[in-house]
């Protein structure tokens, strides 16, 4: 139990705040995330949970996002990281959503409960760090976290700005400094110096050709992005032109630029000054997603989102472990959404010929289906992904003897990309590192990787729903078929039967009421018939709130 003085400070500190009346809060796959005036008493909860974590873990480092991601400027939201920069184990969302609800006049209390709940030894020490993205709201929210982090006693480090991935990248740092499994220098200069080493060593004999242009929209990613720039020093020829990097004004934040803004638009930033062919990227406001795309020579936009990354990745390692004679000890697997598009299921499949699976929308779904594996490759459609080498996978790189100096280039190629990979989370930087690396060696334009398959036709659409609860997917199913409403699955299956190469699911969103409707077909006419026929089908049975 803790401490009454404790008790009394967390109470204490809590009344400064007042509640949003009515409001049910709710630890979604993002965390925390909404208006940010209405996040004060959330903030405080967090800070006292991140105390549990840390104490329950015997001390060791949780982190603290402040960020809304790829949302507009005047949301915020908070999440928690692990002790190896993982999203928080799933069974604690439920004690953050508690805790986000109680009273502030008795959340003292119920901090007490859950900690005799869990069994945390409350003499035990906890740590905590923390950092926010550029968003306006950012300072008074860490002053609301700073609150609870003092008074439950907790030693914690505030590290500013920062992308959410080098946030992560910290939290692993300082828990295996002084281990076998250490993971570099705990500061952000550490970050800098870890991927520009790596990229430097696999980047020997090869030069990226042309310049890349990136988006950052305007988010914290434009001043890192330039910073690590300095510490890259032109190595490999790369040469980074930085746009939409404004900071100063906060409402210009994810507004018309941005991967998300790329990616459901269809369409690069109407600021974009880049011609044809050139090579483009997009982060979103906090660069944990990345997409690239290029304007072709009929003046053609195309995009070349998470699943081409998650291919392009995958065709390479596989090809790094086959040079390097290690590719019958290496399972390596693709994990992927509902979301991918279909033809890049067939091109992993077939063409690479790599074991691929589906997991529920949200990386931390995908995250632990790729830990399974070997090396497992995983990205959303969005853009937000990365790749995992376990332990069996690091000893193979590491232990296996070079029989020729074709061998060792491989083996020392794939150890560097184990560093230059933030192996933490899905990090737009160390992402785009890779994408460059692979490009480079094998001497590809953004026309060449888009030649590597052709993508179904496809549609996303939101639709406003009353109550998108009764929206429930079949467990194992990756969210790809309906439970309920009754009778709505056989519908979507008839519709996709009229089609050619067709696929259309329906899943409610984490955080709003609304669900996606998602369709593909192989002619885009098609897919647009099916995406119209199957929002009218959920229209009938979910009573979309502009027919009410």
């Amino acid at each position: 139990m803790a401490s009454p003085a404790v008790k009394e400070a967390i109470t204490k500190a809590a009344l400064q705040y007042t509640k949003p009346q009515g409001k049910v809060f709710e630890y979604g796959t993002a965390g925390f995330r909404m208006k940010a005036d209405l996040l004060n008493t959330v903030i405080f909860a967090v800070g006292l949970l991140a105390s549990l974590r840390s104490k329950k873990l015997s001390g060791q480092w949780i982190g603290i996002m402040v960020t809304a991601s790829h949302n507009p400027a005047e949301d915020n939201g908070v999440k928690l990281v692990d002790p190896m920069g993982e999203m928080l184990e799933a069974e604690w969302e439920a004690y953050a959503t508690k805790l986000a609800n109680a009273p502030l006049e008795s959340i003292a209390d119920v901090y007490d409960e859950l900690a005799s709940k869990i069994d945390v030894k409350m003499t035990n020490p906890a740590r905590v760090v923390f950092a926010r993205d550029t968003r306006a709201s950012g300072s008074r929210l860490v002053g609301v976290l700073n609150a609870a982090l003092t008074a439950t006693e907790v030693e914690f480090i505030d590290f500013k700005y920062m992308t959410t991935p080098q946030l992560h990248y910290i939290v692993r740092c300082k828990n295996t400094l002084g281990t076998q499994y250490e993971y570099g220098e705990p500061s952000e200069q550490g970050y800098y110096e870890k991927l520009a080493t790596s990229f430097k060593k696999v980047m020997r004999g090869v030069k990226v050709q042309g310049s890349l242009t990136v988006d950052c929209a305007n988010g914290v990613g434009g001043p890192k992005l330039r910073e690590l720039i300095k510490v890259l020093d032109t190595a490999g020829g790369l040469d980074i032109k930085v746009v939409n990097d404004d900071v100063i004004n906060p409402d210009a934040l994810n507004f018309d630029c941005g991967a998300d803004y790329v990616k459901t638009k269809q369409r690069a930033p109407p600021s974009s000054k880049a011609g044809a062919l050139d090579r483009c990227a997009s982060l979103d406001g906090d660069a944990d997603r990345l997409v690239y795309y290029f304007v072709d020579e009929t003046n053609t936009f195309r995009l070349l989102d998470g699943d081409r990354i998650a291919t392009l990745a995958a065709s390479f390692i596989g090809y790094l472990a086959q040079n390097a004679g290690i590719s019958q000890k290496l399972n390596i697997g693709v994990i992927q959404t509902a979301y991918a598009n279909g033809a890049s299921t067939e091109y992993i499949k077939k063409v690479l010929k790599l074991p691929t699976e589906y997991t529920k929308t949200g990386v931390k779904h995908l995250h632990h289906a790729a830990l399974r594996y070997d090396v497992g490759v995983y990205f959303e459609a969005n853009g937000h992904g990365t790749v995992t080498f376990n332990e069996n996978a690091m000893k193979v790189i590491r232990n296996t003897e070079p029989q020729s100096p074709a061998q060792k280039h491989a083996l020392e190629s794939l150890q560097a990309l184990t560093d230059l990979i933030n192996q933490a989370v899905g990090d737009a930087l160390s992402d785009m590192l890779l994408v460059e690396v692979i490009l480079a060696h094998k001497g590809w334009s953004p026309k060449e990787w888009l030649g590597t398959y052709t993508d179904l036709p496809s549609f996303l659409e939101r639709v406003e729903v009353d109550d998108r609860s009764i929206f429930r997917t079949v467990e194992g199913s990756a969210e790809r078929e309906l439970e309920s409403p009754f009778g709505l699955q056989e519908e979507i299956n008839s519709h996709q039967s009229q089609f050619n190469q067709a696929r259309s699911f329906v899943r409610a969103s984490g955080t709003e009421d609304a669900v996606r409707v998602y369709a593909e077909a192989a002619t885009r006419s098609e897919a647009d018939s099916l995406v119209k026929r199957v929002r009218a089908a959920v229209g009938k049975v979910g009573k979309p709130k502009a027919q009410q």
